[in-house]
This record gives C-alpha cells, structure tokens and sequence, in this order.
C-alpha cells in the first residue's frame, strides 16, 4: 500500500463505526467530493486527511517549508478535473502555533510536482487571505491579498486561463478580488484543499467544511 496517501475516515459506515490503520488507501467516496490524497514537495511525517461524512468535514493535517516562489512543500487532498469550476469551504485552523504563516488552501494545480503552475486561496494562521499564483512552471508566485479572521468563508473560481478569489466570514457576504489571468494550467487539473505548516519538520491541521465543488467534468 502506498505509504503517501496516509488517508483516515472516520465516519459511520453502514450499521457501525469502522476504523482503518494508517496509512490505508481509500476508495473515492470515502474523500468525499476528492479521490486521493499524497504529499507535494517534502513534507515531515504526520501527514494525514480525515473525512467525516456525517459532518460533512476534512480534517487536514499537512506540513512543509512553504508554498511560495518557485516550489511548494504541502499535503493535498485532491481529484483531476476539467474546465470552469468553483471551490468553496469554511477554513479554521486547530491549536495555536509559532507559524503565522501556516496555510490552509483551496487549489486548482496543474499537476503533483513542486514547482508546477497553479492558483490557490490561501488562509493564513494570522489571517492573511490571499489569491496565490504561479503563471507557469517552476517560476516566481506572486499574490493579492486581504484579510480575513477565523473562521474564513473562501472560494476559488476558474474561468479559462482567469482565477479569482472570493473572501469573508461564514455568515456574510464573500468580496471578490481583482482577477488574475494567463495562468497557464492545461485540462485536466488537480483540484483540491491543501495544508502547509510553514516549519519544515512540524505539522499543523485545519478544518474545511461546507465545502462544495461546482461546475467542472
């Protein structure tokens, strides 16, 4: 069994409660809406994604150095897709850390490699929301930023080569950013929630709920 999809559900199956080792693989449904999850980049170990699917919840326990200029150290949970597609969630951080900036992410990537092209909305430890961006392989992310506070109420839209970001609270209304465009991702696409520590051999864990996946194929 492929020890990189350290995958764990804990939900009620059929008429009683199932538990699995670490490090099992699953099947798609027990991801819910996503049909793997493995480590991008180097990441410690720990790593793991939880789906509880009474609560409709992942529990996203993911590490690495960072998620910025030219690679990306983090835990993904994903599935390919194509074409126009929104991803939204409600995003906490659990616990309390020395890392402000840990990231909890919605993402749209083009493939499992480091330095691969990408856009994600990124939920900071301290609050900072951002639209990251890498416009092709291997090169420099740039970013737009707000802020948000805990819990966050994000969401991801592709539309062709154009990415935007939506941002607020859970019972308010989402503001949108500025557009990016030209980010090169040829069909199909990794899609997916991700998690970085921000220390290269900690781990931390975030919460996304609520979440949904519209258009795409």
């Amino acid at each position: 069994m492929p020890t990189s999809r350290n995958v764990v559900l804990y939900s009620i199956i059929f008429l009683g409660l199932q538990t699995f080792p670490a490090g099992a693989y699953f099947f798609q449904s027990e991801l819910g809406l996503f049909s793997e999850a493995s480590s991008v980049g180097k990441t410690p170990p720990g790593c793991k994604a939880e789906f509880n699917a009474a609560a409709g919840e992942y529990r996203i326990t993911g590490g690495g150095n960072n998620m910025w200029d030219t690679g990306d150290d983090f835990y993904f949970v994903w599935k390919k897709i194509s074409g126009d597609v929104t991803l939204t969630a409600d995003i906490r951080f659990l616990g309390t850390s020395p890392a402000e900036h840990r990231k909890a992410v919605l993402m749209v990537r083009q493939n499992l490699d480091r330095g691969s092209a990408y856009a994600d909305v990124a939920v900071h430890g301290n609050g900072l929301t951002s639209l990251q961006f890498r416009g092709a392989e291997n090169e420099h992310t740039y970013q737009i930023f707000t802020q948000t506070d805990q819990p966050a109420r994000v969401r991801l839209v592709r539309h062709g080569s154009q990415f935007r970001m939506y941002s607020g609270r859970p019972d308010g209304e989402l503001k949108a950013s500025d557009p990016v465009e030209y980010i090169s991702l040829k069909d199909p696409v990794y899609l997916g929630l991700g998690v970085c520590s921000h220390l290269a051999t900690n781990v931390e864990t975030a919460v996304f709920s609520n979440v949904s996946v519209e258009g795409g194929k």
